[in-house]
């Protein structure tokens, strides 16, 4: 019995969901709805579906058993209630929107209608990725020490100014950090667990953009640990992202999603190093052409409709890398040392 997927946006992503879709024996393409009637009409030429350009008429389309949301990050939360109202479960693009308010809001829709939410936050579906966090779970790392996160990519300037929301504060919710950052911020926080205080300092320094396209933070993790996260679409040519976790017990690193480094005092024999490397070139491009995060999210998403349990990430743990998001941006504006907030 096939199940039937409904795309919302027309842009870059939302191929990105067509080809994962697409990948999945069972998975059809119902619709795609979208404000670029051109982009959208060739989506479904090349991909399946029904073009809409009028979002009710979209959400009414039968047979239609989800929607995965590829909008600007400030539309989702709206998108996502409308869908759930009409009894459609609901995987949205990181973030889950741009403050938590909406976030909350998305979440009791999807409560009240029963619907299941999810967001993509494919990196935790990625083989060393998984194989670091079971081996932090495990305790290997001993007490942890620090996280430092490095997210040194860059974006030319047609990145932005060819885009009406990409920086901005309306759509994007910010820049470099809420956008390209927020992958890793959602890592830390499911490595390293809360975070309770942040400093941070932002600028545009490159761009000319509303918001930042570099930031710094300094977190205090409620284990007593400490974090630094760089975050930046400034760093011509763009580097792979990096992530060092260190503990009392030694150091794990990961550099685009391969474990590069075990430097345990007791290593398990289960933690391979030299996995393979994430193919998307992030560092330098928007464009998602290795799909297999995607497709893992969405197959793990399907799953829990299909057996009723929770996604991997569902709409409470997407909210996470959100609300800490949410902190930093303030302590930037008020240049102090701000508590986050309990969830």
């Amino acid at each position: 019995m096939a199940t039937y997927i409904g795309l919302i946006g027309g842009g870059n992503i939302s191929e990105t969901h067509a080809r994962a879709a697409r990948a999945i024996p069972g998975v059809e393409i119902a619709a795609i709805y979208g404000t670029n009637t051109e982009k959208v009409a060739r989506l479904c030429s090349e991909y399946g579906g029904k073009p809409y350009a009028v979002f009710d008429q979209f959400l009414a389309h039968r047979p239609m058993d989800l929607v995965a949301i590829g909008s600007p990050s400030g539309l989702h939360a709206a998108q996502g209630i409308a869908a759930a109202q009409h009894e459609l479960h609901v995987l949205t693009e990181k973030p889950i929107d741009i403050t938590t308010e909406r976030a909350d809001a998305l979440i009791a829709a999807a409560d009240k209608a029963e619907v299941k939410l999810g967001v993509f936050f494919q990196d935790r579906c990625k083989p060393d990725i998984l194989r670091v966090k079971k081996a932090v779970d495990s305790g290997v790392l001993g007490r942890p020490i620090l996280a430092d996160a490095r997210v040194k990519w860059y974006r030319p300037p047609e990145y932005y100014a060819k885009s009406r929301w990409r920086g901005t504060w309306a759509l994007d919710g910010g820049g470099a950090l809420i956008n390209q950052a927020v992958h890793t911020v959602d890592l830390m926080l499911w490595m390293f667990g809360d975070v309770i205080s942040v400093q941070a300092k932002s600028k545009a320094l490159l761009h000319s953009i509303e918001a930042e396209d570099t930031l710094v933070a300094l977190l205090e993790f409620a284990s007593g640990a400490l974090g630094v996260l760089q975050a930046t679409t400034s760093a011509y040519p763009g580097y792979p992202r990096q992530l060092e976790l260190t503990g009392s017990e030694g150091t794990l690193i990961i550099a685009q999603d391969r474990l590069l480094a075990a430097d345990l005092r007791n290593p398990p024999e289960d933690l391979q190093i030299g996995g393979k490397a994430d193919q998307n070139p992030s560092a330098s491009s928007p464009v998602v052409s290795d799909v297999r995060g995607h497709q893992a999210v969405l197959e793990d998403f399907l799953q829990a409709i299909e057996k009723n349990t929770t996604p991997r990430c569902d709409g409470r743990e997407g909210r996470r890398s959100l609300a800490l998001v949410e902190t930093i941006y303030e302590a930037c504006r008020t240049g102090e040392r701000v508590r986050c907030p309990a969830a």
